[in-house]
């Protein structure tokens, strides 16, 4: 069974959408990539930090799905991240209002030792210093390394950024931060320039609508699946990422070929997540449910058409 070792927060979050609010809930980007990756047959482990504020009940939930909890650091006296956001109507913008990084202010990432040889690595957005203090760790190259990041290191831990970027196969970013590291409009073009900064690919999440797959010159394009229903977007792109490291580990396979599925894979993770507020939908997600809607993608995206 190929390894998956994830790294990211374990977190809460209060969130605020136009169709309501909850309380402090399970979150963090490791909770959302190792919930989508647990829905494939790969041994993954999840390394990250948390407080003594953070219930059993939640590290048992990982613990069911399948994720090694041995790298989660468990600081007693300490509080657990805090993310509070509210939405816009249009679902795709936002407004932090509370972040409380807590313990993880000092978070010094250990991999399990059983893990440090693992297939696929999946570095979930984190200080750029911190995903490449777990690539140090690795006692060998992994298949696959994948980093996921944002705009606010691309702000204050550029230099820091662009170094580890180096060292990764795979870049996953949304439209707006792959302009921002490229300082390009054209997604073509920004692609392009982050290939140089070292990554063999690159996919540019673009929320609702759907995502890009770059490698060299060829370009891969899926998209959203259309849903009555969005109740909160927070989890989508962590998601997304654990919908793609999962398949590519499962499968064994690192070609562009096969990371087309491992898109479609992710995209039809997250339009799950989305239907309920944080982690709940995918709680609850049957294998019967992935397949309807997996069907339901090569229906929206497959044609025929004569070309003379």
């Amino acid at each position: 069974m190929s390894k998956l070792v994830i790294v990211g927060t374990v977190a809460f979050d209060a969130i605020e959408t136009p169709f309501g609010k909850t309380d402090k809930i399970l979150g963090g980007a490791a909770t959302y990539i190792g919930l989508s990756a647990s829905n494939f047959n790969v041994d993954a482990a999840a390394v990250s930090v948390v407080g003594g504020d953070f219930p059993q009940e939640y590290l048992d939930l990982l613990t069911n799905r399948g994720v090694n909890i041995d790298g989660i650091e468990i600081i007693k006296e300490g509080k657990t991240f805090f993310w509070s956001g509210k939405y816009h109507n249009d679902m795709n913008s936002r407004d932090t209002l509370a972040t409380e990084l807590n313990v993880l202010e000092h978070f010094n990432p250990v991999v399990p030792g059983d893990y440090k040889d693992a297939d696929i690595v999946m570095l979930g957005n984190l200080h750029p210093s911190v995903q490449q203090s777990v690539l140090d760790q690795m006692t060998t190259k992994p298949k696959l390394a994948i980093l996921d990041t944002m705009n606010f290191w691309m702000d204050i831990a550029l230099d820091d950024l662009k170094s580890v970027i180096k060292n990764v196969d795979v870049i996953t970013i949304n439209d707006e931060e792959a302009r921002q590291l490229s300082g390009e409009y054209s997604l073509v073009v920004a692609a392009r320039k982050i290939h140089e900064m070292g990554p063999k690919y690159v996919v540019i999440k673009k929320g609702e609508h759907g995502a890009l797959l770059f490698h060299n010159d060829e370009v891969f394009y899926a998209p959203a699946l259309p849903l009555e229903e969005v109740f909160d977007p927070t989890g989508a792109g962590d998601t997304f990422a654990g919908g793609f490291a999962g398949y590519l580990a499962s499968t064994g396979d690192t070609s562009f070929e096969n990371m087309k599925n491992a898109v479609i894979y992710g995209s039809t993770l997250a339009s799950f997540c989305v239907e309920k507020f944080g982690t709940e939908r995918m709680l609850n997600l049957t294998d019967k449910e992935v397949y309807k809607r997996l069907q339901a993608f090569k229906n929206l995206t497959q044609f025929d058409i004569k070309l003379t």
